[in-house]
């Protein structure tokens, strides 16, 4: 099975077929996909300017889509490798339960769904890798009372999500679920009020 960065040659490889080097950059979110598969999948599509069912894409494109991709990445793996290296330094020094970051963590290793999207077409609009550097950040200070990567407010306690955690706190305004690492007790509890408010 072909790994991120093999697939990434394919993508800009100009000696390849079109239709590999659009299927390889798909491939490229089986191993590391921020909004989940088919959110990622339409954020580059929308930032490179081609449509998600176009075969015929500009190469150029998928080159351009690729690279954002890829820092994107680079910026969730120095985070890993920081998180790994934390976490060692915590059981040398006897801290072997780990936190509620940890928890989090344990459920996005590899970057997969780390700002989950359930709704494909909801997502954040700025570049992968500043979303990524946001969401990184909130996980380093203290919680807040807001979605850490557009300062919205409007925060949803969504349940059956086709994630795991399958219930949480989604932002309305960009659609991500908010890590509840984050997040106050007292926004989380905010969060719920909403869902029970709409709910009835």
């Amino acid at each position: 099975m072909a790994g991120f960065r093999s697939l990434a040659r394919q993508v800009r490889d100009p000696r390849c077929d079109l239709a590999l080097r659009r299927y390889s950059l798909r491939k490229c979110l089986e191993r590391f996909a921020p909004y989940g598969h088919r959110a990622t999948w339409d954020h580059l599509c929308s930032r490179a300017g081609f449509d998600p069912e176009d075969r015929s894409v500009d190469p150029a494109r998928l080159v351009a889509a690729l690279e954002e991709l890829e820092e994107a990445r680079a910026v969730w793996l120095a985070y890993e490798v920081e998180f790994a290296e934390r976490r060692r330094k915590e059981k040398h020094d006897g801290l072997r339960r780990p936190g509620s970051v940890d928890d989090w963590h344990r459920l996005t290793w590899g970057g997969f769904g780390v700002a989950w999207c359930d709704d494909p077409r909801v997502h954040p609009r700025e570049p992968l890798a500043e979303v990524l550097r946001r969401l990184i950040a909130a996980l380093e200070r203290e919680p807040g009372t807001a979605c850490p990567v557009c300062r919205g407010e409007r925060l949803m306690w969504r349940h059956d999500l086709d994630h795991e955690p399958s219930a949480g706190p989604v932002c309305t305004d960009c659609g991500i679920l908010v890590p509840r690492p984050v997040l106050t007790p007292g926004a989380l509890a905010d969060a719920r009020r909403v869902r029970l408010l709409v709910s009835a």
